[in-house]
């Protein structure tokens, strides 16, 4: 389960946002609200929750 907060990769290869990390603004029926920050630029993409997979920020 995704919640707001969380850091999460973009899985699906078919999207042009793949393999972007972002972090979780909301989620509502199923799709997720994920805010992409980079350099001179913020964007809020809708993702489905299945095209998501959350991050681990352990340390390897």
């Amino acid at each position: 389960m995704l919640l707001p907060g969380a850091i999460v990769r973009v899985t699906n290869s078919d999207d042009i946002y793949f393999q972007f990390e972002g972090l979780v603004q909301r989620v509502s029926d199923g799709r997720v609200a994920v805010l992409f920050e980079g350099g001179n630029w913020d964007k809020i993409i809708t993702f489905r929750q299945t095209d998501l997979e959350a991050v681990s920020l352990r340390k390897k």
